[in-house]
């Protein structure tokens, strides 16, 4: 269809609301009353600038905007297009936007928060939303319609992402919801893994093993998952009979240790009633203790059996292969934006709490604190073919 039988009024700046918003709208209006259709090419940047009497700034954020959402598609070399999809009522098209606010701790390259991100990332690729990534108090323009809050810190609830405002000046409508952490807050939904239930699973697993002295390496700060893990590790040492010393709890305030820690877990590792096993409450923790275990000289696991939470490629490939806590991270992220997505579309915020289950899977890293080499030996012969999932 022609350029030309695309007819657009020029634009009106409302106070308080973004000059682009009103220009995308305007498209996406045109498109939905059949001025132009699915396949059809919409006029250029500089055409529809100069329909609407806006810069070409706003009408290329504008179709930013409809890209993002599903509404229309680029062609390389070849221009802007309906997207033939775009009246399917099985497409999902949609100009939400959710901002995803992070931590000061978070390290977006480590496992955990890359599967979350994957989760988040794909599922809002198919509701057709614009994922964007914010440090707290960073929404200066008030441009997203929900927020959701990875592992936060409670200050961070008690203000909105808009200005640092009070968390009380929110709208209605405006979704928050909390992946990684469970929180009991009006309002606020959260996904989470049942930590609590993680550990337990880890002390279980060494403790049947016949291992009898298990210690804690995890992160030291008050975010929610380093509570909970800590807190199941506590309750299942004292279900199994377990011997529970403080000087087997070694915290550490950041996501992986450093040296002068790490020669520290090195000294605990070949102290006087050393630990026959470790729960490494994080991929980067189990790393370092395999390097501390080489430091104080001792064979994985032969004189040290090893636990991790989150499983990535690699963990597989370690020698020995590692034995973990496989959470579902990437189904985290997906059902948060399902439940952002249904809550801004109904326009009704809710307190929507869901919980799910890490699986253990069973490597070459774990075996009883006597016999081990036995084991390890059978894990090196299988292989991979070893690896067992307990649900």
């Amino acid at each position: 269809m022609p350029d030309r039988l695309l007819q657009l009024n020029p634009v009106t700046p409302t106070p308080g609301r973004p000059l682009y918003e009103q220009v995308r709208d305007a498209v996406r209006e045109a498109i939905d009353s059949g001025q132009i259709g699915p396949g059809d090419r919409i006029p250029s940047t500089k055409a529809l600038s100069t329909m609407l009497s806006v810069s070409l700034v706003t009408v290329h954020r504008a179709l930013q905007e409809l890209v993002a959402a599903g509404v229309l598609r680029r062609g390389q070399g070849r221009g802007t297009f309906v997207h033939e999809a775009y009246l399917n009522p099985e497409h999902k098209a949609s100009s939400m936007r959710v901002g995803l606010v992070f931590h000061a701790e978070s390290s977006l390259a480590d496992a955990y928060h890359g599967a979350l991100l994957e989760g988040i990332r794909s599922r809002g690729f198919e509701r057709g939303m614009d994922i964007v990534l914010l440090r707290y108090g960073e929404d200066w323009r008030n441009e997203c319609q929900a927020y959701i809050y990875v592992n936060p810190f409670a200050e961070q609830l008690d203000r909105s992402p808009r200005f640092g405002a009070a968390a009380s000046t929110r709208h209605t409508s405006e979704p928050v919801m909390v992946v990684g952490a469970r929180v009991a807050r009006p309002g606020v939904s959260w996904v989470d893994t049942d930590n609590v239930h993680l550990a337990a699973e880890v002390v279980g697993h060494l403790a049947g093993l016949g291992h009898r002295r298990v210690a804690f390496v995890g992160g030291g700060s008050q975010i929610s998952n380093n509570v909970d893990r800590l807190s199941g590790y506590r309750l299942a040492c004292e279900r199994h009979g377990l011997e529970q010393d403080d000087k087997l709890v070694f915290l550490h305030p950041d996501w992986q240790l450093d040296e002068t820690s790490l020669n520290a877990l090195a000294g605990l590792l070949t102290g006087e009633d050393r630990p026959t096993a470790v729960f490494a409450a994080g991929y980067y923790f189990a790393l370092n203790t395999y390097t501390a275990a080489l430091r104080a000289d001792l064979v994985i696991p032969d004189d040290l059996s090893v636990v991790s939470v989150d499983d990535p490629p690699s963990a597989a490939h370690l020698s020995p292969a590692l034995t973990t806590m496989r959470q579902p991270l990437s189904e985290v992220g997906s059902l948060a934006i399902d439940e952002v997505y249904d809550q801004c579309r109904s326009g009704r915020v809710r307190d929507a709490h869901h919980t799910l289950r890490a699986e253990l899977i069973i490597r070459g890293s774990t075996a009883p604190p006597e016999g081990g080499a036995q084991v390890a030996t059978r894990v090196a012969r299988d292989g991979l073919a070893s690896e067992r999932i307990v649900p």
